[in-house]
Protein backbone atom coordinates (compact mmCIF):
# COMPACT_ATOMS: atom_id res chain seq x y z
CA UNK A 1 0.00 0.00 0.00
CA UNK A 2 1.28 3.83 -0.76
CA UNK A 3 2.26 5.71 2.08
CA UNK A 4 0.22 8.87 2.59
CA UNK A 5 2.11 11.85 2.83
CA UNK A 6 0.92 14.10 6.05
CA UNK A 7 -0.03 17.28 5.56
CA UNK A 8 0.71 19.84 7.13
CA UNK A 9 -1.01 23.54 7.32
CA UNK A 10 2.02 26.48 7.52
CA UNK A 11 0.23 30.15 7.85
CA UNK A 12 1.48 32.50 5.31
CA UNK A 13 -1.03 35.00 5.73
CA UNK A 14 0.04 38.07 8.07
CA UNK A 15 -2.96 40.65 8.52
CA UNK A 16 -2.35 44.23 9.32
CA UNK A 17 -3.78 45.53 12.58
CA UNK A 18 -5.58 48.60 11.88
CA UNK A 19 -5.43 50.71 9.20
CA UNK A 20 -2.61 52.99 8.02
CA UNK A 21 -1.74 55.65 10.56
CA UNK A 22 1.65 58.04 9.75
CA UNK A 23 4.73 57.99 12.34
CA UNK A 24 5.82 60.80 14.83
CA UNK A 25 8.61 62.72 13.94
CA UNK A 26 11.25 64.66 15.25
CA UNK A 27 9.06 67.86 14.11
CA UNK A 28 5.57 66.86 14.67
CA UNK A 29 5.07 64.33 17.77
CA UNK A 30 1.24 63.32 16.65
CA UNK A 31 0.15 60.39 14.45
CA UNK A 32 -2.62 61.16 11.50
CA UNK A 33 -4.85 59.50 9.37
CA UNK A 34 -4.49 60.08 5.66
CA UNK A 35 -6.24 60.51 3.08
CA UNK A 36 -8.45 63.19 0.98
CA UNK A 37 -12.44 63.57 1.30
CA UNK A 38 -12.36 60.18 2.90
CA UNK A 39 -15.00 59.25 5.80
CA UNK A 40 -12.48 58.46 8.60
CA UNK A 41 -13.25 57.34 11.96
CA UNK A 42 -11.03 57.32 15.11
CA UNK A 43 -11.56 56.62 18.69
CA UNK A 44 -9.42 57.64 21.45
CA UNK A 45 -10.78 55.06 24.24
CA UNK A 46 -12.13 52.29 22.25
CA UNK A 47 -15.64 51.02 21.83
CA UNK A 48 -16.73 54.73 22.43
CA UNK A 49 -18.43 54.60 18.58
CA UNK A 50 -21.42 53.64 18.52
CA UNK A 51 -21.52 50.47 16.17
CA UNK A 52 -24.12 50.20 12.91
CA UNK A 53 -25.59 53.86 14.05
CA UNK A 54 -25.04 57.27 14.90
CA UNK A 55 -27.67 58.30 17.68
CA UNK A 56 -27.85 55.13 19.74
CA UNK A 57 -30.02 56.26 22.79
CA UNK A 58 -27.30 56.06 25.58
CA UNK A 59 -23.46 56.78 24.41
CA UNK A 60 -20.90 54.39 25.95
CA UNK A 61 -19.24 56.24 29.52
CA UNK A 62 -21.55 58.94 29.28
CA UNK A 63 -20.82 60.42 26.36
CA UNK A 64 -22.87 63.21 24.73
CA UNK A 65 -23.53 62.93 20.48
CA UNK A 66 -22.90 66.05 18.80
CA UNK A 67 -23.11 66.42 15.21
CA UNK A 68 -21.15 68.62 12.58
CA UNK A 69 -23.17 69.45 9.15
CA UNK A 70 -20.71 71.43 7.07
CA UNK A 71 -22.98 71.44 4.19
CA UNK A 72 -26.82 71.72 3.17
CA UNK A 73 -28.83 68.44 4.27
CA UNK A 74 -29.90 67.49 0.90
CA UNK A 75 -26.07 67.94 -1.07
CA UNK A 76 -25.29 65.23 -3.49
CA UNK A 77 -23.41 62.01 -1.36
CA UNK A 78 -20.15 63.48 -3.27
CA UNK A 79 -20.13 67.02 -1.99
CA UNK A 80 -21.85 65.89 1.24
CA UNK A 81 -19.75 66.82 4.50
CA UNK A 82 -20.92 66.02 7.89
CA UNK A 83 -18.94 64.63 11.28
CA UNK A 84 -20.17 63.45 14.40
CA UNK A 85 -18.63 63.36 17.77
CA UNK A 86 -19.33 61.77 20.95
CA UNK A 87 -17.54 63.72 23.84
CA UNK A 88 -17.50 64.66 27.51
CA UNK A 89 -19.79 67.66 26.96
CA UNK A 90 -21.59 69.32 24.68
CA UNK A 91 -21.02 72.27 22.88
CA UNK A 92 -24.20 73.66 23.92
CA UNK A 93 -23.07 73.99 27.02
CA UNK A 94 -21.79 77.28 27.45
CA UNK A 95 -22.55 80.52 29.37
CA UNK A 96 -23.64 82.81 26.42
CA UNK A 97 -22.07 85.12 24.15
CA UNK A 98 -21.00 88.64 24.71
CA UNK A 99 -20.07 90.79 21.73
CA UNK A 100 -16.02 91.87 21.61
CA UNK A 101 -14.29 95.14 20.56
CA UNK A 102 -13.60 94.71 16.69
CA UNK A 103 -10.48 94.06 15.47
CA UNK A 104 -9.94 96.82 13.31
CA UNK A 105 -7.59 95.09 10.93
CA UNK A 106 -10.06 92.42 10.13
CA UNK A 107 -12.00 92.97 7.90
CA UNK A 108 -14.95 90.59 5.77
CA UNK A 109 -16.98 92.88 3.59
CA UNK A 110 -15.66 93.90 0.57
CA UNK A 111 -17.71 96.00 -1.09
CA UNK A 112 -16.45 100.06 -2.23
CA UNK A 113 -19.17 100.82 0.13
CA UNK A 114 -17.33 99.42 3.11
CA UNK A 115 -15.40 103.02 3.65
CA UNK A 116 -11.89 100.86 4.79
CA UNK A 117 -11.89 99.06 1.64
CA UNK A 118 -10.27 100.44 -1.75
CA UNK A 119 -8.49 99.61 -5.38
CA UNK A 120 -5.31 99.57 -6.86
CA UNK A 121 -4.89 99.16 -10.35
CA UNK A 122 -0.93 98.93 -10.40
CA UNK A 123 1.01 96.44 -8.95
CA UNK A 124 1.48 96.09 -5.14
CA UNK A 125 4.18 94.40 -2.76
CA UNK A 126 5.23 94.57 0.55
CA UNK A 127 8.24 94.06 2.72
CA UNK A 128 7.93 91.05 5.64
CA UNK A 129 4.70 91.52 7.99
CA UNK A 130 6.13 92.67 11.18
CA UNK A 131 6.28 89.81 13.96
CA UNK A 132 5.42 90.85 17.49
CA UNK A 133 8.46 90.79 19.86
CA UNK A 134 8.60 88.21 22.55
CA UNK A 135 6.55 89.09 25.32
CA UNK A 136 4.14 91.45 23.51
CA UNK A 137 1.01 89.25 24.30
CA UNK A 138 -0.61 88.44 21.17
CA UNK A 139 -1.64 85.17 20.12
CA UNK A 140 -2.84 83.92 17.09
CA UNK A 141 -6.62 84.59 17.12
CA UNK A 142 -5.47 88.46 18.01
CA UNK A 143 -2.88 88.71 15.46
CA UNK A 144 -5.28 88.28 12.58
CA UNK A 145 -4.69 91.17 9.35
CA UNK A 146 -6.87 91.13 6.54
CA UNK A 147 -4.83 92.23 3.11
CA UNK A 148 -7.60 92.21 0.70
CA UNK A 149 -10.75 89.85 -0.48
CA UNK A 150 -14.00 89.78 -2.01
CA UNK A 151 -17.93 88.82 -1.59
CA UNK A 152 -19.59 89.05 1.92
CA UNK A 153 -19.32 85.38 4.25
CA UNK A 154 -23.18 86.70 5.14
CA UNK A 155 -23.98 86.18 1.02
CA UNK A 156 -22.04 82.45 1.05
CA UNK A 157 -19.57 84.06 -1.84
CA UNK A 158 -15.78 85.61 -1.44
CA UNK A 159 -12.54 84.90 -0.08
CA UNK A 160 -10.51 86.83 1.87
CA UNK A 161 -6.38 86.79 2.69
CA UNK A 162 -5.23 87.95 6.17
CA UNK A 163 -1.85 87.63 7.40
CA UNK A 164 -1.84 86.26 10.80
CA UNK A 165 1.76 86.98 13.39
CA UNK A 166 1.73 86.21 16.94
CA UNK A 167 4.30 85.57 20.17
CA UNK A 168 2.00 83.89 22.86
CA UNK A 169 0.35 80.32 22.43
CA UNK A 170 -3.33 80.47 23.57
CA UNK A 171 -3.93 78.97 26.45
CA UNK A 172 -7.59 78.21 28.42
CA UNK A 173 -8.77 79.85 24.79
CA UNK A 174 -10.54 78.94 22.00
CA UNK A 175 -11.48 80.58 18.58
CA UNK A 176 -14.27 79.67 16.27
CA UNK A 177 -14.44 80.70 12.44
CA UNK A 178 -18.26 80.26 11.38
CA UNK A 179 -17.61 83.01 8.42
CA UNK A 180 -15.30 80.56 6.36
CA UNK A 181 -12.96 77.59 5.81
CA UNK A 182 -9.04 78.66 6.59
CA UNK A 183 -6.09 77.62 4.84
CA UNK A 184 -2.94 78.62 7.07
CA UNK A 185 0.19 78.69 5.88
CA UNK A 186 2.99 79.08 8.47
CA UNK A 187 5.89 80.97 7.08
CA UNK A 188 8.19 81.53 10.55
CA UNK A 189 7.40 78.92 12.90
CA UNK A 190 5.33 75.67 13.64
CA UNK A 191 1.65 75.80 14.97
CA UNK A 192 0.35 73.00 17.15
CA UNK A 193 -3.17 73.55 16.22
CA UNK A 194 -5.36 71.66 18.61
CA UNK A 195 -8.85 70.77 17.52
CA UNK A 196 -11.95 69.15 18.49
CA UNK A 197 -10.93 66.46 16.12
CA UNK A 198 -7.59 66.37 17.33
CA UNK A 199 -3.89 67.95 16.92
CA UNK A 200 -1.62 68.77 14.39
CA UNK A 201 1.76 70.24 14.32
CA UNK A 202 2.13 72.24 11.25
CA UNK A 203 5.58 73.74 10.30
CA UNK A 204 7.04 75.79 7.20
CA UNK A 205 6.26 73.90 3.89
CA UNK A 206 2.97 72.74 5.41
CA UNK A 207 -0.99 73.43 4.81
CA UNK A 208 -3.33 73.42 7.49
CA UNK A 209 -7.38 73.76 6.73
CA UNK A 210 -9.70 74.37 9.45
CA UNK A 211 -13.26 74.05 8.39
CA UNK A 212 -15.85 76.66 8.75
CA UNK A 213 -17.32 76.06 11.92
CA UNK A 214 -14.45 74.47 14.20
CA UNK A 215 -13.09 75.57 17.62
CA UNK A 216 -9.34 75.44 17.61
CA UNK A 217 -6.58 76.70 19.83
CA UNK A 218 -2.69 77.43 18.91
CA UNK A 219 0.19 76.98 20.74
CA UNK A 220 3.80 78.02 19.62
CA UNK A 221 6.30 75.68 20.64
CA UNK A 222 9.01 77.71 18.23
CA UNK A 223 8.61 81.08 20.05
CA UNK A 224 6.54 83.80 17.81
CA UNK A 225 5.39 82.31 14.38
CA UNK A 226 4.02 84.67 11.09
CA UNK A 227 2.57 83.49 8.30
CA UNK A 228 -0.88 83.55 5.32
CA UNK A 229 -4.44 82.84 5.60
CA UNK A 230 -6.76 81.91 2.70
CA UNK A 231 -10.01 82.22 3.77
CA UNK A 232 -12.87 81.02 1.31
CA UNK A 233 -16.67 81.93 2.13
CA UNK A 234 -19.68 79.37 1.00
CA UNK A 235 -17.64 77.22 -0.87
CA UNK A 236 -14.94 74.02 -0.14
CA UNK A 237 -11.49 73.70 -0.54
CA UNK A 238 -11.14 70.10 -3.33
CA UNK A 239 -8.62 68.49 -5.19
CA UNK A 240 -8.09 70.17 -8.66
CA UNK A 241 -8.98 67.62 -11.47
CA UNK A 242 -6.60 66.12 -13.59
CA UNK A 243 -7.35 65.72 -16.74
CA UNK A 244 -4.82 64.11 -19.21
CA UNK A 245 -2.52 63.69 -16.27
CA UNK A 246 -4.59 60.89 -15.28
CA UNK A 247 -4.89 58.84 -12.00
CA UNK A 248 -1.92 61.07 -10.27
CA UNK A 249 0.16 63.72 -10.00
CA UNK A 250 0.49 67.44 -8.32
CA UNK A 251 -1.28 66.61 -4.62
CA UNK A 252 -1.68 63.18 -4.40
CA UNK A 253 -4.76 61.99 -2.11
CA UNK A 254 -3.25 59.94 0.17
CA UNK A 255 -0.45 62.71 1.29
CA UNK A 256 -3.15 64.35 3.03
CA UNK A 257 -3.38 63.75 6.85
CA UNK A 258 -6.12 64.02 9.15
CA UNK A 259 -5.55 63.81 12.92
CA UNK A 260 -6.27 60.79 15.32
CA UNK A 261 -9.10 61.79 18.20
CA UNK A 262 -7.37 62.98 21.65
CA UNK A 263 -9.42 64.80 24.40
CA UNK A 264 -8.64 66.67 27.44
CA UNK A 265 -10.58 66.07 30.92
CA UNK A 266 -10.81 69.69 32.08
CA UNK A 267 -13.62 71.78 34.03
CA UNK A 268 -11.99 74.40 34.84
CA UNK A 269 -12.93 77.92 33.27
CA UNK A 270 -12.58 79.01 29.61
CA UNK A 271 -12.58 82.71 29.92
CA UNK A 272 -12.53 83.65 26.22
CA UNK A 273 -13.47 81.14 23.54
CA UNK A 274 -13.96 83.47 20.85
CA UNK A 275 -16.15 83.51 17.50
CA UNK A 276 -16.42 85.22 14.28
CA UNK A 277 -19.75 85.56 12.70
CA UNK A 278 -20.16 87.93 9.87
CA UNK A 279 -17.23 89.60 10.53
CA UNK A 280 -18.10 90.52 14.29
CA UNK A 281 -16.51 88.95 16.96
CA UNK A 282 -18.24 87.44 20.39
CA UNK A 283 -16.70 85.75 23.35
CA UNK A 284 -18.13 82.87 24.57
CA UNK A 285 -17.62 81.28 28.24
CA UNK A 286 -17.51 78.07 29.75
CA UNK A 287 -16.77 75.85 32.10
CA UNK A 288 -15.37 73.38 30.16
CA UNK A 289 -12.75 72.09 27.66
CA UNK A 290 -14.10 72.72 23.68
CA UNK A 291 -11.58 69.95 23.34
CA UNK A 292 -13.31 66.63 24.42
CA UNK A 293 -14.53 64.72 22.15
CA UNK A 294 -13.48 60.95 22.90
CA UNK A 295 -14.57 60.06 19.17
CA UNK A 296 -15.45 61.09 15.59
CA UNK A 297 -16.06 59.82 12.28
CA UNK A 298 -16.97 61.75 9.13
CA UNK A 299 -15.57 63.47 6.70
CA UNK A 300 -15.93 67.52 7.41
CA UNK A 301 -12.71 66.97 9.15
CA UNK A 302 -9.13 69.32 9.35
CA UNK A 303 -6.52 68.37 7.63
CA UNK A 304 -2.91 69.02 6.77
CA UNK A 305 -0.55 68.78 3.93
CA UNK A 306 3.22 68.83 3.30
CA UNK A 307 4.07 71.12 0.31
CA UNK A 308 7.33 69.35 -0.30
CA UNK A 309 5.63 66.12 -2.00
CA UNK A 310 3.42 67.80 -4.58
CA UNK A 311 4.04 65.87 -7.49
CA UNK A 312 5.41 68.67 -10.44
CA UNK A 313 4.73 68.22 -13.90
CA UNK A 314 6.03 70.53 -17.15
CA UNK A 315 6.68 70.76 -20.87
CA UNK A 316 9.34 67.92 -21.22
CA UNK A 317 10.00 69.50 -25.05
CA UNK A 318 9.14 73.35 -25.29
CA UNK A 319 7.24 76.72 -24.61
CA UNK A 320 4.92 77.11 -21.30
CA UNK A 321 2.10 74.92 -19.69
CA UNK A 322 -0.11 77.55 -18.04
CA UNK A 323 0.33 77.96 -14.17
CA UNK A 324 -2.53 75.84 -13.39
CA UNK A 325 -0.53 73.16 -13.47
CA UNK A 326 1.18 73.84 -9.72
CA UNK A 327 -2.54 73.92 -7.62
CA UNK A 328 -2.55 72.27 -4.96
CA UNK A 329 -6.23 73.03 -3.74
CA UNK A 330 -9.20 74.65 -5.59
CA UNK A 331 -12.47 76.31 -4.61
CA UNK A 332 -15.33 76.87 -7.61
CA UNK A 333 -17.17 80.04 -7.50
CA UNK A 334 -21.18 80.27 -8.99
CA UNK A 335 -19.76 80.67 -12.61
CA UNK A 336 -19.03 77.27 -14.28
CA UNK A 337 -14.63 77.19 -14.71
CA UNK A 338 -13.81 80.52 -13.26
CA UNK A 339 -12.58 79.18 -9.78
CA UNK A 340 -13.04 81.29 -6.52
CA UNK A 341 -9.40 80.33 -5.53
CA UNK A 342 -6.99 78.02 -6.96
CA UNK A 343 -3.99 77.86 -4.55
CA UNK A 344 -0.73 77.39 -6.65
CA UNK A 345 2.87 76.80 -5.13
CA UNK A 346 5.91 77.27 -6.73
CA UNK A 347 8.50 74.77 -5.60
CA UNK A 348 12.12 72.90 -6.50
CA UNK A 349 11.78 71.39 -10.01
CA UNK A 350 13.45 70.68 -13.44
CA UNK A 351 13.10 73.28 -16.51
CA UNK A 352 14.40 71.21 -19.47
CA UNK A 353 12.17 73.54 -22.46
CA UNK A 354 14.31 74.25 -25.30
CA UNK A 355 14.42 76.89 -27.26
CA UNK A 356 11.86 78.89 -25.09
CA UNK A 357 11.82 81.89 -22.91
CA UNK A 358 11.64 79.98 -19.62
CA UNK A 359 10.97 82.37 -16.88
CA UNK A 360 6.98 83.57 -16.77
CA UNK A 361 6.41 85.22 -20.16
CA UNK A 362 4.77 89.12 -19.80
CA UNK A 363 1.28 88.73 -19.47
CA UNK A 364 -2.19 90.19 -18.54
CA UNK A 365 -4.99 87.81 -16.87
CA UNK A 366 -8.48 88.27 -16.02
CA UNK A 367 -7.53 86.47 -12.58
CA UNK A 368 -6.37 88.59 -9.40
CA UNK A 369 -2.94 87.28 -8.07
CA UNK A 370 -1.66 87.19 -4.75
CA UNK A 371 1.96 85.84 -4.25
CA UNK A 372 3.74 84.88 -1.02
CA UNK A 373 7.21 83.62 0.05
CA UNK A 374 7.48 80.57 2.88
CA UNK A 375 11.03 80.11 2.48
CA UNK A 376 13.69 80.68 -0.20
CA UNK A 377 14.72 82.52 -2.88
CA UNK A 378 12.09 83.69 -5.77
CA UNK A 379 14.01 85.35 -8.48
CA UNK A 380 12.72 87.81 -11.23
CA UNK A 381 10.44 89.88 -8.53
CA UNK A 382 11.40 93.09 -7.14
CA UNK A 383 14.02 92.91 -4.38
CA UNK A 384 11.65 93.68 -1.35
CA UNK A 385 9.84 89.92 -2.49
CA UNK A 386 11.53 88.11 0.96
CA UNK A 387 10.45 85.27 3.02
CA UNK A 388 7.17 86.72 5.05
CA UNK A 389 6.52 89.25 2.33
CA UNK A 390 4.04 89.97 -0.29
CA UNK A 391 2.91 90.67 -3.67
CA UNK A 392 -0.04 91.27 -5.37
CA UNK A 393 -1.77 92.11 -8.94
CA UNK A 394 -5.13 92.59 -10.11
CA UNK A 395 -6.76 91.45 -12.69
CA UNK A 396 -5.47 92.76 -16.54
CA UNK A 397 -2.30 94.46 -14.69
CA UNK A 398 0.57 93.67 -16.62
CA UNK A 399 3.36 91.94 -14.95
CA UNK A 400 6.20 89.77 -15.51
CA UNK A 401 9.80 89.54 -14.50
CA UNK A 402 12.37 92.52 -14.11
CA UNK A 403 14.75 93.61 -17.25
CA UNK A 404 17.73 91.59 -16.07
CA UNK A 405 15.60 88.41 -15.94
CA UNK A 406 14.72 88.82 -19.35
CA UNK A 407 18.02 89.47 -20.60
CA UNK A 408 19.74 86.63 -18.83
CA UNK A 409 16.84 84.42 -20.22
CA UNK A 410 17.55 85.57 -23.78
CA UNK A 411 20.96 84.98 -23.95
CA UNK A 412 21.51 81.65 -21.81
CA UNK A 413 22.16 78.59 -23.27
CA UNK A 414 19.17 76.15 -22.29
CA UNK A 415 20.28 73.28 -20.56
CA UNK A 416 18.26 71.15 -18.30
CA UNK A 417 18.84 72.86 -14.53
CA UNK A 418 16.95 72.71 -11.19
CA UNK A 419 14.85 75.69 -10.21
CA UNK A 420 13.89 77.26 -7.14
CA UNK A 421 15.92 74.98 -5.09
CA UNK A 422 15.53 75.11 -1.05
CA UNK A 423 11.89 77.58 -1.99
CA UNK A 424 8.63 77.43 -1.48
CA UNK A 425 6.77 80.27 -3.35
CA UNK A 426 2.83 80.62 -3.41
CA UNK A 427 -0.38 82.27 -5.14
CA UNK A 428 -3.68 82.68 -4.29
CA UNK A 429 -5.55 83.05 -7.90
CA UNK A 430 -9.00 84.35 -7.92
CA UNK A 431 -11.29 84.75 -10.46
CA UNK A 432 -12.83 87.85 -8.34
CA UNK A 433 -11.05 91.37 -8.24
CA UNK A 434 -9.43 91.31 -4.51
CA UNK A 435 -10.41 95.28 -3.16
CA UNK A 436 -7.30 96.35 -0.15
CA UNK A 437 -7.90 96.73 3.19
CA UNK A 438 -6.68 99.83 5.30
CA UNK A 439 -4.41 97.98 7.07
CA UNK A 440 -3.00 96.61 3.85
CA UNK A 441 -2.61 100.51 2.43
CA UNK A 442 -1.99 102.62 5.22
CA UNK A 443 -1.17 100.65 8.54
CA UNK A 444 0.66 97.43 7.97
CA UNK A 445 4.04 99.66 7.44
CA UNK A 446 5.57 97.89 5.15
CA UNK A 447 4.24 98.61 1.80
CA UNK A 448 6.23 100.03 -1.15
CA UNK A 449 5.42 102.89 -2.91
CA UNK A 450 4.02 100.58 -5.26
CA UNK A 451 6.25 97.92 -7.22
CA UNK A 452 9.19 99.49 -8.43
CA UNK A 453 8.26 100.22 -12.52
CA UNK A 454 12.22 100.90 -12.37
CA UNK A 455 12.86 97.40 -12.63
CA UNK A 456 11.07 97.14 -16.47
CA UNK A 457 12.75 100.16 -17.68
CA UNK A 458 15.66 98.52 -19.83
CA UNK A 459 12.76 96.94 -21.63
CA UNK A 460 13.33 99.52 -24.66
CA UNK A 461 12.35 98.97 -28.25
CA UNK A 462 14.60 96.54 -29.72
CA UNK A 463 12.65 96.28 -32.64
CA UNK A 464 13.34 99.41 -33.84
CA UNK A 465 17.59 98.57 -33.87
CA UNK A 466 16.10 95.91 -36.73
CA UNK A 467 14.26 99.13 -38.98
CA UNK A 468 16.23 98.41 -42.17
CA UNK A 469 15.65 94.46 -42.23
CA UNK A 470 12.30 94.86 -41.34
CA UNK A 471 11.68 97.20 -43.99
CA UNK A 472 13.57 94.85 -46.91
CA UNK A 473 11.40 92.41 -45.82
CA UNK A 474 8.44 94.38 -46.32
CA UNK A 475 9.67 95.75 -49.82
CA UNK A 476 9.53 92.54 -50.60
CA UNK A 477 6.29 92.12 -50.50
CA UNK A 478 5.24 95.65 -51.98
CA UNK A 479 4.55 96.96 -48.51
CA UNK A 480 4.77 100.39 -47.12
CA UNK A 481 7.99 100.76 -44.96
CA UNK A 482 8.05 101.43 -41.37
CA UNK A 483 9.44 105.06 -40.11
CA UNK A 484 9.51 105.82 -36.74
CA UNK A 485 7.17 108.72 -35.65
CA UNK A 486 9.32 111.94 -34.81
CA UNK A 487 9.79 113.33 -31.47
CA UNK A 488 8.28 116.97 -31.60
CA UNK A 489 10.67 119.49 -30.51
CA UNK A 490 9.14 121.33 -27.60
CA UNK A 491 9.04 125.07 -28.07
CA UNK A 492 10.28 127.59 -25.10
Amino acid sequence: MPSVARRVRHNHTVTAKSSYITAPTKKDPYQYQVGFGNRFASEAVPGVLPEAQNCPQRVKYGLYIESMTGTSFVAPRAESKTAWMYRVRPSVAHKGFTPLEPNPDLEAEFSLTNPHIQVSPTQLAWHPFAVPQAGSGVDFARGLKTLCGAGSPILREGLAIHIYAADKSMENDAFCNNDGHMLILPQQGRLDIQTEFGRMMVRPGELAVLQRGMKFKVGLPDGPVRGYIQEIFGSQFELPELGPLGSHGLANPRDFETPLASFDVDQSTWESSACRVGGRLFSCKQDHTPFDVVGWHGNYVPYKYAMEKFVGVGSISKDHIDPSIFCVLTAKSKIPNHPLLDFLIFSPRWDVSTGTFRPPFYHRNSSTEFMGLLYGVYGGRSDGFQPGGASYETGFCPHGVSYEEFKKATEADLKPMRIHEGTIAFMFESSMMLPLTDYAMKRSGVLHAEHEPQMWDGLRAQFLDHLDDVNAELRKIGAQEVKPKEKYATVV
